[in-house]
């Protein structure tokens, strides 16, 4: 059997995101563009995130910089909260909490907008979701946020 995918959906690699990373296809949404952008960061594909960053918010150099500090983190799983469309179709909102460990355990919990221009998606940017420590924890645990991943 074929390795699965690292953007955690349970899917081969070759039948989910290594379809958009190869480049010979491009995501057909929002949250796969999301599932494709996390495993680029498990795989230091630099290139791919750049190539999905909106051209207007893309960071400089964004491929050198990743190449320079990809030993220091490793990317424990994503989980995908929620996907939303706007009325327009054009613009699709990702909500997503994904675990990683650097010098210690961490996580990112972001609301990503994407927009679709020129026959694509791209990342725009996202907004950080309140979070109070009584909150369920978005890892999907179960647990209230201050007992798990807010430690």
């Amino acid at each position: 059997m074929s390795m699965l995918c690292p953007c955690c959906s349970g899917v081969e690699y070759s039948l989910c995101c290594g379809r958009w990373l190869s480049e010979l296809l491009l995501p057909p949404d929002p949250t796969a563009l999301m599932r494709s952008r996390y495993v680029a960061y498990v795989q230091n594909h630099g290139e791919w995130l750049e190539q999905t960053w909106h051209p207007s918010s893309r960071p400089a150099g964004l491929a050198l910089h990743l190449a320079q500090n990809t030993d220091a983190i490793r990317w424990q799983g994503l989980t995908i909260l929620s996907n939303e469309w706007a009325n327009n179709g054009n613009t699709g909102y990702v909500t997503y909490f994904a675990r990683y460990t650097d010098t210690r355990p961490g996580f990112i919990y972001e609301r990503s907008r994407f927009v679709y221009e020129d026959g694509r998606w791209y990342y725009v940017d996202g907004t950080f979701p309140a979070l109070r420590r009584n909150d369920r924890c978005p890892c999907g645990s179960g647990k209230k946020n201050k007992k798990c991943c807010g430690q």
